[in-house]
């Protein structure tokens, strides 16, 4: 966490994600890009930070995100619409999703989150971030 952040009292939310998933890894270089604030930390499913907060790869799948924001813990659809909301801007509008019932809103996610690797593959080991985005990685 940066000395700004610490000091403005504003913490970082947490993004649990499938280290080894192309269409996850896709979608974390995205955030990367657009987390102006850096209040968005990432770590593997399957890393120690994951397994020493008690979440098993296992028991997130199909559920290939899981959001720690303070004392909330979110996954599927309210995950990913969190993490939209947190990014301000134009990303907001994303959060009018809300309307649609989180039912149908899940069973979307489900679909994709079912045939993520089939659809776009997956990676032999998880991402191994580069020296720039080490910041924001937890291991």
């Amino acid at each position: 966490m940066t000395a700004d952040r610490k000091n403005s009292g504003e913490s970082a939310m947490i993004i649990y994600f499938d280290g080894v998933c192309n269409l996850c890894n896709g979608f974390i270089d995205f955030l990367i890009q657009v987390d102006q604030r850096r209040r968005l930390r990432f770590a593997p499913l399957q890393g120690t930070t994951a397994q020493a907060r008690g979440i098993r790869r296992e028991d997130s799948i199909p559920s290939s995100i899981v959001v720690h924001d303070g004392s909330v813990s979110l996954t599927e659809s309210d995950a990913v619409l969190r993490i939209f909301s947190c990014l301000g801007g134009v990303w907001t509008v994303f959060g009018l999703a809300r309307v649609i019932p989180k039912r149908f809103r899940d069973g979307l996610y489900r679909v994709i989150a079912r045939n993520r690797y089939g659809v776009f593959g997956r990676r032999d080991t998880c991402r191994v971030p580069t020296a720039a985005e080490r910041d924001v990685f937890l291991p």
